[in-house]
């Protein structure tokens, strides 16, 4: 079984009805290390060789927030500009996280519609993630589409409910390193064939 570690960040955590759901679904799965940035770093000061040794120790990693202004809230940000070092990460010898996989789980309070060319926000949620995608491009690991929860603010409890379970099933796929059908012709994992089907 693939080990999974969710890099969780959102600095009102105790506000947010939608992660409170998604978070409760995963944190607890065996194989899974539900890592809260703002639970362990209240004062931002990060523990660089212990978040390597985290990286290291897992092969799923997972970038959990909120979306903040078409990107990650700050810790996340100092997060990734302190850890993923030149010479470690990257770089001619920086090989640590080279073949591991990595993706965005995101929750926005816009809908699908308004991210496009057409919509409020003008650019897709792809678009805006491109820089991780270029992180993880930089350090050799293997870029997935973004599980996205959008529209969170008119979102019932039992369509969260829902997000969960695919969250969940999601990891289980993930963890049993199960080939992702066509994953790049998809926007979002919520989508693929896999994720809307029984088991």
């Amino acid at each position: 079984m693939r080990k999974v570690l969710v890099l969780f960040s959102h600095p009102k955590f105790e506000k947010s009805r939608a992660n409170a759901i998604l978070v409760d679904k995963i944190k607890d799965k065996e194989g899974v290390t539900f890592h809260d940035l703002y639970q362990r770093y209240p004062d931002f000061n990060i523990d660089v060789d212990a978040e390597k040794a985290l990286m290291s120790a897992h092969d799923i990693i997972i970038f959990h927030h909120p979306f903040y202004w078409y990107s990650c809230p700050p810790l996340m940000k100092q997060w990734i500009d302190m850890v993923l070092e030149f010479g470690w990460a990257y770089g001619p010898n920086g090989t640590a996280l080279h073949a591991k996989k990595c993706l965005n789980v995101i929750t926005t309070g816009g809908s699908r519609a308004l991210y496009c060319e057409q919509g409020t926000n003008s650019f897709s949620v792809k678009e805006f993630l491109r820089p991780f995608e270029q992180t993880a491009n930089l350090c050799g690991m293997q870029y997935f589409p973004p599980f996205a929860v959008m529209g969170t603010h008119k979102i019932e409890d039992k369509e969260l409910h829902d997000y969960a379970h695919q969250y969940d099933k999601l990891i289980d796929l993930l963890q049993q390193d199960i080939a992702l059908l066509a994953v790049n012709d998809f926007s979002f994992l919520n989508d693929i064939p896999q994720l809307n089907t029984e088991i």
